[in-house]
């Protein structure tokens, strides 16, 4: 089999990811397009191992670790996207800007100088 076979293949995986991570606006496609973007690097890692020829299938390897530290981020991120919802009632990220902590409004200077000191 021919390395191109599948590297175009990873590269439209990828290529589809990235788009998923730009254009989308709900969280938890954001997060299907990474898992989308790691499984390209997947593919990839494995088909340069097979044509390599490794003994050690250092490609493989490598794949599991991948695969666990996905599923870890994965774990994460949805139970950050779950607390948001419940918080917000929206998973949208353009409006998770909002949950930055905000300076009071202009308040006396004197009321400043108080609360500094």
């Amino acid at each position: 089999m021919h390395l191109a076979y599948p590297a175009v293949l990873a590269a439209l995986l990828f290529c589809t990811g990235l788009y998923g991570v730009l254009a989308r606006r709900n969280a938890i496609l954001v997060l299907m397009s990474v898992e989308l973007m790691l499984n390209a690097v997947n593919l990839n890692l494995v088909a340069f191992d097979v044509w390599i020829r490794d003994t050690l299938h250092a490609g493989q390897a490598l794949t599991l670790f991948v695969i666990a530290i996905a599923a870890a981020e994965i774990g994460i991120g949805l139970a950050i996207v779950l607390m948001v919802y419940r918080n917000r009632g929206s998973s949208d990220v353009d409006r998770l800007r909002d949950t930055a902590e905000r300076a009071e409004p202009d308040a006396p200077a004197a009321e400043k100088a108080e609360v500094i000191a």
